[in-house]
């Protein structure tokens, strides 16, 4: 079975599979692949058994990292929580062996793949193995909004939601400069809290650029001072949770309770079906907790890489530590130069 490499870019093809495709989300777009490679230089690439000049009915979509510092692999896809590959059984298998055959000729290290669900897809794949293992999370939307919201943890959720219409948090919705700047100034707050440097003031100028109305940012203000923000994405029928920042200083209000109710509410009007809250890591059980409260039921959700890793080397506690207290005592302008200079390196 032929393999054939495509640009997605650019081929003509692409937009009206993902759109027949039942598993294409919104990291499989265009809008997706153009933020990527206008931040960080990637370049998007499709590998699917279909001929040139033929109708797409497979395919699996990567990015080309190529960086001095953590090496050249393929990766499906960078930044994005999953990317399933949208092929199956035999098509698949062989798109998977060319793969494995030909890494290293371009001097990649490794290939990677984030699928939704294994599906047996790695039956036959024995230089595929785990990488990474995350908690993944979604809310079904289908049901009516009293039912969801009756579906909230009664103390951790509902009466947060309450306290945050006492306080009249203020709420505003769109995808805007002055919206972006003041998630911006979130982030940026959330991320030095968490001792980690921010994203690229670039990335989510290029996601608005390229995504357009697909992409939402919504926010709470109390008495005019940014409280809370989270971002969405919308594809079809699924919502997606992407990025969520605050100001401590407002904590006790029960902004990003309410944040997600107004959420919910947005992707009923709009006609989703499915609330993808993302994922979250397995040693970070507040968040897991949170999302749960939120009556979301949750998946395992597994990265594979080929060749399978061996144990993975990280730094003692000590020392990362040490790193991340040393990140977050960074002047801003540094912290942000952090980012703008580490992420293209980690995608």
């Amino acid at each position: 079975m032929m393999v054939h490499k495509l640009d997605p870019l650019t081929d003509s093809r692409w937009p009206e599979f993902l759109q027949r495709h039942s598993r294409a989300s919104i990291f499989h777009t265009r809008g997706w692949l153009q933020a990527l490679q206008r931040t960080y230089g990637y370049d998007p690439v499709a590998f699917t058994t279909s001929a040139s000049g033929t109708e797409l009915s497979d395919a699996v979509v990567f990015c080309e990292i190529k960086s001095w510092l953590t090496g050249w692999r393929l990766v499906s896809l960078p930044f994005s929580d999953h990317c399933h590959p949208l092929a199956s059984g035999e098509e698949l298998k062989a798109i998977l062996r060319f793969l494995h055959d030909h890494r290293g000729r371009d001097g990649d290290k490794y290939t990677e793949i984030r699928p939704v669900s294994e599906e047996g897809m790695f039956e036959d794949q024995l230089d595929f193995g785990v990488y990474e293992a995350f908690s993944l999370h979604a809310i079904d939307l289908r049901p009516s909004l009293e039912t969801i919201y009756h579906n909230f943890h009664d103390s951790c959720v509902r009466r947060k939601i309450k306290k945050a219409e006492r306080e009249k948090l203020t709420l505003e919705s769109g995808n805007s400069q002055d919206l972006l700047h003041k998630f911006r100034h979130l982030l940026v707050l959330t991320r030095r809290r968490h001792k980690l440097p921010p994203q690229p003031a670039s990335w989510f100028n290029n996601l608005v650029e390229c995504l357009g109305d697909k992409l939402t940012i919504h926010l709470l203000s109390k008495d005019g001072a940014p409280a809370a923000s989270i971002m969405t994405l919308s594809y079809k029928n699924s919502l997606v949770y992407k990025y969520g920042c605050s100001d401590a200083r407002f904590h006790n209000l029960g902004g990003m309770p309410m944040l997600f109710w107004e959420a919910i509410q947005f992707g009923k009007q709009i006609g989703m079906e499915q609330f993808d809250l993302g994922r979250s890591a397995l040693n970070d059980p507040g968040l897991i907790a949170f999302k749960s409260h939120l009556g979301a039921v949750a998946s395992e959700l597994k990265y594979y890489r080929d060749p399978a890793p061996r144990l993975k080397r990280v730094p003692s506690p000590p020392k990362l530590q040490w790193a991340r207290q040393a990140l977050a005592r960074l002047p801003e302008p540094m912290l942000i130069g952090a980012g703008n200079l580490l992420y293209r390196h980690l995608g």
